[in-house]
């Protein structure tokens, strides 16, 4: 083999040499790539597990706080219940006046707390009849009010964030459909017992000369 040769089989070999590390290196990097990627699901998998086992438990915490937070803003309604009671034994006008602000500023205070937490009361008196908000629960005729006006309030609507939470039962304005055709009168009927009036016309026939001639011998 001449010297020629042997460097061109050398620099192949160099070349395949060269390819071959190239290779390992590649090798060598997916490999780290893969155990990075292995590791991270693994981390990936023990933070879900562990979402999985904390997220039922911080609902629960979750509604416990909201439900505690809701009732601690009654409570006073509940005191001032109790102020209001503990002076209706007393029989004076006074009395009951008293009584009957502290009822009313319960209520005041209720209304307060639940606005408090997204709860509205519904208008409803005199606005139009919504099937979405309001619940019919009899119909009354007002023609001095408009049609489907809601008339009067059974009981009140609230809405929740916008949303119906209850909807109003009410009374709504129906006022009577107006016929624009008014039915013809029927036809009477003829009275068999009156006797009916017949009118007979008897045919005039011209008289012939002959007849004239006879007339003017007999004057």
């Amino acid at each position: 083999m001449s010297s020629k040769e042997e460097k061109k089989e050398k620099k192949k070999a160099a070349e395949l040499e060269k390819q071959v590390e190239t290779l390992r290196q590649q090798i060598k990097q997916l490999e780290e790539e893969k155990q990075g990627f292995f590791e991270q699901l693994q981390r990936v998998s023990a933070d879900y597990a562990n979402f999985q086992k904390r997220a039922p438990r911080q609902i629960a915490d979750s509604v416990t706080y909201e439900k505690k937070a809701f009732l601690r803003s009654l409570l006073p309604s509940l005191d001032n219940f109790e102020h209001a009671f503990a002076g209706s034994d007393a029989r004076s006008e006074e009395a009951l006046r008293k009584t009957l602000d502290g009822i009313h500023m319960v209520y005041d205070h209720m209304i307060d707390a639940i606005r408090a937490h997204g709860v509205q009361k519904m208008e409803a008196l005199g606005k139009p009849f919504d099937p979405e908000l309001h619940e019919a629960m009899m119909r009354r005729a007002e023609e001095d009010k408009d049609n489907n006006i809601v008339l009067e309030v059974f009981q009140p609507g609230y809405l929740l964030n916008g949303q119906v939470l209850r909807p109003a039962r009410v009374i709504v304005n129906k006022l009577p459909e107006q016929q624009e055709d008014q039915p013809s009168a029927a036809p009477q009927e003829p009275d068999e017992e009156q006797p009916r009036k017949v009118d007979i016309q008897f045919e005039e026939k011209p008289s012939s000369d002959s007849d004239n001639s006879k007339l003017d011998m007999e004057c």
